[in-house]
């Protein structure tokens, strides 16, 4: 039963993972054939790109402080201090602001709220498979976990921590490099931006 419950988790896992490439995929394409209505030099894009940008680094630094608490335990235990104490799904909710912030390097507002709530959409989907694993594995442990602890909205007053952490390096070093790969949203869509206007690529549409 073990067995069977820690692979159904692993093919939840690889169902979001290519459900956010195909997301990321679909949303490039409408990237490419549009642009910012401030146009790409304007104040206004180079703005929304900078937030972006500070989106994305607090993303990767917010991913990697959850991969310290959770890191190769979700199959094994219920991880409910730190950032977990506060909502069962931080990582997931650090991951929004990364979605956000790629999205914003197209210089456009409308863009990264349509990155945002493409992640929102996969995470949701994949979440409730993750929630029914983990309480057929932890039964009553985890429902009250559930019953105190918001899916995505942090509750701040519920904050508890570890005196110490027994910390996985390479679990830690792997969300590092995933989130480090949001930072190729800034070459890519430079080289959008570029392709535009060199005329290679037509504007069909001009998003706020």
């Amino acid at each position: 039963m073990a067995m069977i419950q820690a692979f159904d988790l692993q093919a939840v896992q690889k169902i979001r993972k290519g459900a956010v490439l195909v997301a990321l995929v679909v949303l490039v394409g409408l990237t490419m054939v549009s642009q910012s209505a401030s146009g790409p030099n304007s104040p206004v894009h180079e703005g929304v790109e900078a937030v972006g940008l500070a989106a994305i680094i607090f993303a990767i630094v917010g991913r990697a402080w959850c991969s310290l608490y959770i890191g190769g335990r979700k199959k094994a235990e219920i991880v409910s201090r730190g950032p977990y104490s506060i909502s069962r799904n931080p990582l997931y909710i650090f991951s929004f602001f990364g979605a956000f912030g790629i999205g914003a390097q197209s210089g456009s507002l409308t863009l990264a709220m349509l990155f945002t709530l493409a992640s929102l959409a996969v995470f949701y989907l994949t979440v409730r498979r993750e929630e029914a694993w983990l309480g057929a594995a932890f039964g009553a442990d985890y429902m009250a976990y559930k019953a105190r602890t918001l899916r995505f909205i942090p509750r701040f007053s519920l904050w508890r921590d570890e005196a110490e952490l027994s910390v996985r390096p390479s679990f830690f070093l792997t969300t590092i490099r995933d989130g480090l790969v949001f930072l190729l949203a800034i070459p890519l869509f430079e080289a959008i931006d570029l392709a535009q206007a060199e005329g290679w690529l037509r504007v069909l549409a001009r998003l706020p």
